[in-house]
């Protein structure tokens, strides 16, 4: 199996980590793939017709997408049932988990190419300030209200350690640990799990 992305993606980086955590980092090679928001990524053409990153290519050939759907295959493919339990009461509870760290993430990146990659002078400013408000909710319940579920490792937890990463590595100016001292001691026990430093974002 290969997963095609950039790691500082926090969707391709929870794929990999998702990989380690079921057993499966041997026979899942990485393979580095960048994407311009403007460009067709000719390489990742074929396997989906979105276009973006992290994708699966199964031993058969056949695309695998989105992130989600990727640690969720990869859980199948192990045989794994912790990341995503069965049990239908635990099972929406870490999903909603997973959405929460899947929506962090989707706004980060957003908000990162508003800042970065988007022209000068053209930034939406209403847009930034109403992003930075959905950040800061996002980290403030789970704070509040996530902190039992954390506690077990699980799709829903890899997804917010590396959305927190990711805001360590691209957005370390918002400051997100100031006021949620739980979420800041959690993040730093988790992120010393193998899965996580192996994959752990380096600065150029």
């Amino acid at each position: 199996m290969k997963i095609y992305g950039n790691l500082i993606s926090p969707f391709v980086r929870m794929t990999m980590v998702t990989a380690r955590e079921v057993g499966l980092g041997a026979k899942v090679e990485h393979i580095a793939e960048g994407v311009n928001p403007t460009e067709v990524n000719a390489r990742l053409a074929g396997l989906t017709p979105i276009g973006k990153i992290p994708v699966l290519e199964t031993d058969h050939g056949h695309g695998i997408y989105d992130s989600r759907v990727i640690m969720e295959y990869l859980c199948h493919v192990a045989g794994n049932s912790t990341l995503i339990p069965d049990d239908g009461v635990k099972r929406f509870r870490v999903l909603t988990l997973q959405a929460l760290g899947q929506g962090l993430s989707d706004s980060a990146v957003a908000y990162r190419y508003e800042i970065a990659a988007r022209p000068k002078g053209l930034q939406w400013t209403d847009w930034m300030r109403r992003t930075e408000t959905r950040i800061s909710a996002a980290l403030d319940d789970l704070e509040n209200n996530w902190m039992d579920t954390l506690a077990d490792v699980s799709a829903g937890s890899i997804a917010v350690a590396v959305s927190l990463g990711y805001l360590d590595f691209r957005l370390g100016d918002l400051g997100w640990r100031n006021g949620r001292p739980k979420l800041a001691a959690w993040h730093e026990a988790f992120s010393k799990r193998d899965s996580m430093v192996k994959t752990a974002l380096v600065p150029a």
